[in-house]
């Protein structure tokens, strides 16, 4: 501290002792008494070091004050020191400027998505009425076709991406953590992908699990559903297993055609196809990006371990709590 306030202050301080000399200096040269000259030299001296020694210690402390300040954002105007000379409250007041007017701005951003979300939530819901009715047709169909149904499933998982990424961006989320048993979630998930497995003709292995898990049912089901539908669309043969590698890992592990091992490291980027994405002209680069969020976001930890040709491992750690089942 004591070298910073000499570096700002040197130049005062280099005057105040020129001028003390030479007031010794003319004391000298009149011929005043060495005791007369000394004593005045030394109250000179007293005045000098008590006023740096005040001004030091206000130094350090608005110093403190900067430095406290300059680690953690400013959210606050009245934390910023008062101006104690012109200089200064002129700096204070461009602070205060610049401030107001990035608060103005953030206020316009997060009007702009809050707008944004509100019309594309609105649009996901009004796509969702004609889904619903294309499949209501198709199911009271006796004769209906299982590829337009598949087809429609998959819009229906388009539309549901869109809306999860749009409130997994924004600034606020509607999670909602709790102790949840793990194995109704998994099955309502498989469940919704029965028709899928059915067409291809892949086999699924899902072992029981007496755990409960603190997590959010709606977004974990998101995760599931990303994952499933992930290994569905690149699995042709053998099938998919679904277990728990220990008490707090969810693996879902698929015989499929694996990832590239050059593609591991970027699979998270939003926007990232990769060489299978390049192959699946409709995949979008989403859904890893929204599962690594929604997992960040709910303290899970999600990896993915592939090779091209020897299927894909997705692995989501957990707090877990054991239960007993009756």
């Amino acid at each position: 501290m004591i070298l910073p306030y000499f570096k700002d202050r040197w130049k005062r301080l280099v005057l105040l002792i020129v001028c003390t000399w030479i007031f010794w200096l003319v004391f000298w040269l009149s011929d005043v008494p060495y005791g007369t000259a000394g004593y005045a030299f030394l109250l000179c001296t007293v005045l000098f070091a008590g006023v740096a020694l005040v001004d030091f210690l206000s130094y350090r402390r608005r110093r403190k004050e900067l430095l406290w300040l300059l680690e953690r954002p400013l959210t606050e105007p009245s934390l910023l020191p008062e101006a104690r000379d012109g200089e200064t409250d002129l700096w204070r007041k461009l602070v205060l400027q610049e401030y107001g007017e990035q608060r103005r701005l953030l206020e316009e951003g997060a009007e702009e998505r809050r707008a944004q979300l509100d019309y594309y939530t609105m649009w996901v819901h009004q796509v969702k009425t004609p889904i619903a009715a294309m499949r209501l047709l198709l199911d009271e169909n006796e004769s209906h076709d299982r590829a337009i149904l598949a087809e429609l499933f998959r819009v229906e998982q388009y539309v549901g991406m869109v809306l999860s990424y749009l409130r997994v961006s924004g600034d606020g989320t509607d999670f909602v953590i709790r102790r949840q048993r793990l194995l109704p979630i998994i099955r309502q998930v498989v469940r919704k992908f029965a028709p899928l497995f059915i067409r291809k003709k892949l086999s699924l292995e899902l072992k029981e699990m007496d755990c409960q898990v603190l997590t959010d049912e709606k977004w974990l089901s998101f995760v599931l559903e990303q994952i499933l539908s992930n290994a569905l669309k690149y699995t042709e043969e053998g099938g998919i297993r679904i277990y728990m590698a220990s008490d707090v890992t969810l693996v879902v592990e698929d015989t499929g055609i694996g990832i590239d091992p050059s593609d591991l490291p970027r699979i998270w980027e939003r926007g990232f196809t990769g060489e299978n994405g390049r192959t699946e002209k409709s995949a979008t680069g989403l859904g890893l990006y929204l599962c690594q969020e929604i997992c960040r976001k709910l303290s899970h930890e999600i990896q993915i371990e592939s090779g091209l040709g020897a299927g894909t491992r997705v692995s989501i750690r957990m707090e877990e709590t054991r239960i007993h089942l009756e």
